[in-house]
């Protein structure tokens, strides 16, 4: 059991989504219990791979272990159903697998008693077999087919209480946002073709390295690449979506912003790398300036909102800028690293809000706070997410951010790089904010708190051991750790693009991260301690700005508007056009043309042979004419 039997870790989801569809509701309780050991058989299967993998990995020139057989064959063109394995796919295989593990374990306390209960477990199944297609296919056109496949899980699952207006319209409005990201996804993968003449992800790579793409035309299509991974990761500007898709069940929201969905396109510029980097310059910058705007606009939206799941929603994309940042920066270690730890104190974060609103049955802020004594365990594990969120030291995320801070200093000017930690100061400003809101000082609904209390062990089991890799996770960047456990050395030493790279301490970035961490705290405390008074009187003195936070930079009024006063008006005039001159003039009126001449012609059917002799006489009489007009 090896790399080649890799393609079995989304088979078996996939085949647990087949079974549960089919007989799920004949099994006992719906069939989450073969849900749960798909995912599992999967996690297991995981080692056997890394096993397999950390046995090859230092032999001279080993690039990754495949398996793939013919899919399509028209002579000389043919694709193959390939799986690839190398230091990348292992670590999205065990953020995916493994999340997705304990989010099917917390959704048996969650998901309880909901009549769609066998069909969530089915679709989450399909999700997951659908990311992990991804992460493995060896090349485009797989990944691809697997990238809708995602799409359309998050459609389903987003819209899961289709009842809901509001979920409903999220579900509408994260598949069509996303969609045209993918649209120029499917244009960038079909210009790499057209060229290379291969879908495969390796010989795509050697065509561009031997030359085979000029630089203007390389730059296009990495840049159409980079925009499926704008929709997919949320990236501004089509980050819109992402913080309304927390209308579907918290465990949903768990698995899409921590393993599968939103870091399928980070994922993507990460596989897709070495193409940015001999691309013109300016396709990284795109990729930095975008990932830098997302993680700015995303955290002082953090500060104004007022929803437990949408605040944890922009911790999101401000992780996946920061993600972004680093691979413009040319780091993939960097931003794996970050993806890795992210996967646990990101899933603990949103776990742990479902926990609030299970309890409550509250997710507004303004109506929890006091919770902490009502529910202890879930306030501790809360907080250990929110310290690995800010980047406190030991925890995962001080070192994740650590580093990506360091590539940053290195690869970009000083501009970037002062406002990277700008960022670190706000993210743990509203950070704070959303921790003591909900768990601090009084409550703002003591009805709700009275009755709050920690979920059964199938919803704090997850939590815990969620809790106790967000806080040890991060050390696999020392060597030390990482040969203990069997690699190489540490992270750097393991994923890499050309060069491994040892951990080393930055005493500088160390310093300044850790101040700006803990002097966002202690600014948070001070403004939303007992009432936030000195929150509401600032949110009163700058209220123009409150406002402009409040309502998201008003991005969503502008599409709105656009989609209203522009797309709207532009499609009743093709609507006009079809309707009254394709249909009723073009189509039906060759119709009615056609009916004309046939009422016409009935009136030269008398039945009399005189008049038809007459008829025939006539036409030769005309004919001779019109030949001997011509002929002379």
């Amino acid at each position: 059991m090896g790399m080649e039997q890799a393609w079995l870790i989304p088979a078996l989801p996939a085949a647990a989504f087949v079974v549960i569809t089919l007989v799920g509701k004949y099994l006992p309780r719906k069939g989450d219990w073969v849900a749960i050991g798909a995912i599992a058989a999967s996690f297991v299967l995981f080692f056997f791979v890394l096993a397999d993998l950390l046995d090859v990995v230092d032999e001279p020139g080993f690039t990754g272990g495949e398996k793939s057989w013919e899919w399509v064959s028209f002579g000389d063109f043919e694709i193959r159903l390939g799986f690839f394995t190398d230091q990348i796919t292992i670590v999205m295989l065990a953020v995916v697998s493994f999340v997705a593990l304990m989010v099917q374990i917390y959704s048996v306390g969650y998901m309880r008693g909901d009549p769609r209960y066998g069909w969530y477990f089915a679709v989450m199944s399909l999700f997951v077999a659908a990311m992990l297609t991804l992460v493995l296919a060896d090349n485009l056109l797989l990944l691809y087919a697997a990238w809708e496949g995602v799409g359309f899980c998050s459609f389903l699952l987003i819209g899961f209480w289709w009842e809901k207006r509001a979920a409903a319209e999220a579900a509408k409005k994260a598949f069509i946002t996303t969609r045209i990201g993918d649209v120029g996804l499917l244009i960038g993968i079909l210009m790499l073709w057209r060229e290379a003449g291969t879908f495969d992800i390796s010989e795509i790579f050697e065509f561009a390295e031997a030359g085979g793409y000029g630089a203007t035309y390389l730059t296009v299509a990495v840049l159409f690449l980079f925009a499926g991974a704008v929709g997919k990761s949320g990236q501004f500007p089509l980050h819109v979506w992402l913080p309304d898709a927390m209308e579907g069940p918290t465990p949903v929201s768990a698995l899409i912003h921590a393993a599968t969905m939103v870091v399928a396109g980070v994922y993507l510029v990460a596989r897709m790398l070495p193409l940015f980097e001999l691309a013109d310059p300016i396709a990284l910058n795109v990729v930095t300036g975008l990932g830098l705007t997302t993680v700015l606009i995303s955290a002082t939206m953090g500060l104004a909102a007022t929803d437990i799941k949408r605040v944890i929603a922009y911790s999101t994309l401000n992780s996946l800028g920061l993600m972004m940042v680093a691979l413009g920066s040319h780091s993939v270690t960097a931003a794996m690293l970050y993806l890795f730890v992210h996967a646990f104190f990101k899933a603990l974060l949103f776990l742990g809000a479902g926990s609030v609103i299970h309890a409550t049955e509250k997710q507004e802020l303004d109506e929890l706070g006091g919770l902490a004594s009502r529910m202890p365990l879930t306030t501790v594990t809360f907080a250990v997410g929110t310290l690995a969120m800010i980047g406190i030291v030991p925890l995962a995320g001080f070192w994740a951010k650590d580093e990506i801070l360091h590539f940053t200093e290195v690869g970009q000017n000083a501009g970037v790089y002062g406002l990277m930690l700008l960022s670190v100061f706000i993210t743990s400003l509203f950070m704070t904010r959303l921790f003591i809101r909900t768990f601090l000082f009084k409550s703002r609904d003591p009805e709700s708190r009275k009755h709050a209390h920690d979920a059964e062990p199938a919803m704090t089991v997850p939590l815990l051991i969620l809790a106790v890799l967000a806080a040890i996770s991060g050390f696999v960047v020392f060597s030390g750790v990482g040969e203990a456990m069997g690699f190489p050395g540490g992270f750097g030493e393991f994923v890499f693009l050309e060069h491994a790279e040892e951990f080393e301490f930055n005493w500088d970035i160390v310093v300044l991260s850790t101040v700006l961490g803990a002097g966002g705290m202690m600014v948070g405390y001070v403004f939303w301690a007992n009432d936030a008074v000195p929150a509401t009187r600032m949110g009163e003195l700058f209220r123009p700005v409150y406002n402009v936070l409040y309502n998201r930079f008003y991005i969503d009024h502008v599409y709105q508007f656009v989609i209203d006063r522009v797309v709207l008006t532009g499609s009743s005039i093709v609507s006009w056009f079809d309707r009254n001159i394709v249909n009723d003039t073009g189509v039906d009126g060759s119709a009615a043309l056609a009916l004309l001449a046939g009422w016409q012609l009935k009136f030269t059917s008398t039945g009399k042979l005189p008049n038809y002799a007459l008829a025939i006489s006539s036409g030769v009489i005309i004919l001779a004419l019109v030949f001997l007009i011509v002929k002379a």
